[in-house]
């Protein structure tokens, strides 16, 4: 079951609100019935990726619950909806447009036509940018995270990993499932293996490797990761 704080047609039209306040340029009056089917589409990707999220927010009287005051759930919601209508009708003018309310509202900066996973949580949102790396399921982000690319090589992420706060992962790396990258840390071109805990040193800066027993990712997940 899921539970919202605006219906499908209510969301829709606060979803179009925004743009129009934002992009004042009246170019979505003969394109709104493409947030129709759009929006009921991103709806349930949305109630998917949060059924798996452990967090008591996520969940009311034992429903998967969305509110769109909720910042970080809006912002996966916006992102979904983004890549919704550009798969469906290519719509570069509106999925540009949801993109860049994302990054107005929420500080978050992922292309519509990037393919972020089915699970994933944003956590206190704000300076994350997702570039068109591969991602595994049950990616955690928090605030400050960059995924990008050197000389045109993005990473690839297995299933369950986690960057906290100010960490970056960029270029030719392979990530496995189940790693953290601590905060502050910079993984460049460099591969780390699963169950790791990838970490800077505050008082040196040396970057370390070693292994984690207990992966960040899976406490914030309802169901086993792997």
């Amino acid at each position: 079951m899921f539970e919202t704080s605006l219906d499908s047609y209510e969301l829709q039209h606060y979803v179009v609100q925004q743009l129009n306040n934002f992009y004042p340029d009246n170019r979505l009056l003969h394109k709104e019935k493409r947030f129709e089917s759009t929006i009921n589409r991103a709806l349930e990707r949305t109630e998917y990726c949060f059924q798996h999220v452990s967090l008591p927010t996520y969940h009311r009287d034992k429903r998967t619950y969305f509110s769109h005051l909720h910042a970080d759930q809006y912002t996966v919601f916006l992102w979904f909806l983004s890549n919704e209508i550009w798969r469906e009708f290519e719509d570069e003018e509106i999925s540009s447009k949801i993109f860049g309310l994302n990054k107005i509202l929420n500080g978050f900066h992922c292309m519509y036509n990037a393919e972020l996973p089915d699970i994933f949580l944003v956590l206190h949102g704000n300076g994350i940018v997702l570039g068109r790396a591969t991602y595994g399921n049950f990616l955690v982000c928090f605030q400050g995270t960059t995924v990008g690319a050197v000389d045109g090589h993005y990473p690839t992420l297995g299933s369950g990993v986690t960057m906290a706060p100010n960490s970056s992962i960029i270029g030719k790396c392979n990530v496995g499932n189940l790693v953290t990258v601590g905060n502050h840390a910079l993984l460049r071109n460099r591969d780390v293996t699963d169950q790791s805990l990838y970490f800077r040193d505050i008082d040196s800066g040396k970057h370390s490797i070693k292994f984690s027993e207990t992966p960040w990712a899976q406490s914030y997940y309802n169901v086993p990761i792997l």
